[in-house]
């Protein structure tokens, strides 16, 4: 599976107000990775899908807060 956290380096102006951030990152979308729905994909039982909000481990994507120390800024 490819790796859903991407980050990328925003311009720094000399001229900012405000501290800069140098990195930034942001979480891409898992069905961005399938173009289509294969058959017979693995599936969480349905206690766990439940939780996790999604059937299909390859559609499972984590968003960990941000208070809790879940992804950089």
């Amino acid at each position: 599976m490819n790796n859903q956290m991407r980050e990328y380096y925003p311009f720094v102006g000399p001229f900012d107000p405000c501290p800069p951030i140098r990195v930034k990152t942001y979480v891409v979308p898992p069905n961005q990775f399938i173009p289509y729905q294969p058959m017979n994909l693995p599936q969480f039982p349905l206690h766990e899908a439940l939780r996790r909000g999604t059937l299909w481990p390859a559609l499972f994507s984590p968003y960990p807060s941000r208070c809790k120390g879940g992804y950089p800024q």
